[in-house]
């Protein structure tokens, strides 16, 4: 199947962007790396009567750190997450989960404000940004606006951004003294769609979490920051504490069942990635769901 027909504009700015989304509202969509829209637009999920091609904008492109912050354009392409010095030095989880997104050839091409646009529920990188406490950039007709990674995904597919806004960059702190990170997900195949995954970032003070951002992704309709993690700071580890965090864990989540796994299944995930993160971080070889063995 083939896409249907469509107008195409190459933007030669943020500018021209912004006034051609202006003009044609939901009827316009953007193409960064394409590799989401393309085979949405083929397969006839949508179909936009025009699309902004922002491939050519070198401004959105790049990372870099300032004052405690870490700054990627939205045109920075997974691959670069993989290979940025910076980001290896200030946002780790970022350069491990990159590896797990998709396929070589994908990553080649993919950006990463083309995947926090789209929004898919079992993608790594908008669970990293949650974890991160990221701020998403974006502008429009009124601005720039900064969001919450947190409040930014709305749904399956859907975010806060409006029709006649563009994502632009993302701000995250660098990570602080102490910081450790974890991320894990389950596919049938490496490169296929998770079917539950974890990404955190924790502070750890001995043999104790100050600070633990556990966000799921695969199990819900958008990353999901679970606060049964609350239940593991500033206490001593105890396996009492971790079946409580469980079972609060297991309460917060409403996993969609389909032909990969079932809701039951992909909450026993959750609770075993759950254990295997504090494992990790802990290091305590030991612990696993349902606590030390």
């Amino acid at each position: 199947m083939k896409a249907s027909a469509f107008s195409y504009a190459r933007a030669t700015s943020v500018e021209n962007t912004l006034e051609l989304l202006a003009a044609h509202g939901d009827r316009a969509k953007v193409l960064s790396g394409g590799q989401s829209l393309m085979p949405a637009m083929n397969l006839r999920l949508i179909a936009p009567e025009l699309i902004v091609d922002i491939g050519g904008l070198t401004e959105l492109r790049g990372v870099a750190v300032r004052d405690g912050i870490l700054t990627m354009g939205a045109l920075t392409r997974h691959v670069d997450l993989q290979r940025s010095p910076e980001i290896a030095a200030h946002a780790p989880l970022l350069t491990e989960a990159a590896a797990h997104v998709a396929h070589p050839a994908i990553r080649n091409r993919g950006t990463l404000g083309g995947s926090l646009a789209h929004a898919d529920p079992a993608s790594e990188l908008p669970a990293c940004m949650v974890a991160l406490n990221a701020s998403i950039i974006v502008r429009g007709p009124k601005g720039e606006r900064r969001i919450a990674a947190e409040d930014f995904f709305k749904g399956i597919y859907q975010t806060d951004l409006s029709p006649q806004e563009l994502l632009i960059a993302v701000e995250l702190p660098v990570v602080r003294k102490n910081s450790t990170h974890f991320f894990h997900e389950f596919s049938r195949r490496r490169g296929d769609y998770a079917i539950a995954g974890l990404a955190a970032q924790a502070i750890v003070v001995g043999d104790v979490f100050t600070d633990l951002r556990m966000t799921f992704f695969a199990v819900g309709d958008r990353p999901l920051l679970a606060k049964a993690a609350n239940k593991l700071v500033n206490v001593p580890f105890t396996p009492a504490g971790l079946s409580e965090a469980s079972a609060i864990l297991g309460d917060e989540l409403d996993p969609p069942e389909d032909q990969q796994a079932s809701a039951s299944m992909r909450r026993h995930l959750a609770k075993v990635l759950m254990a295997g993160c504090v494992s990790a971080l802990l290091d305590r070889p030991d612990i696993r769901v349902g606590g030390p063995g």
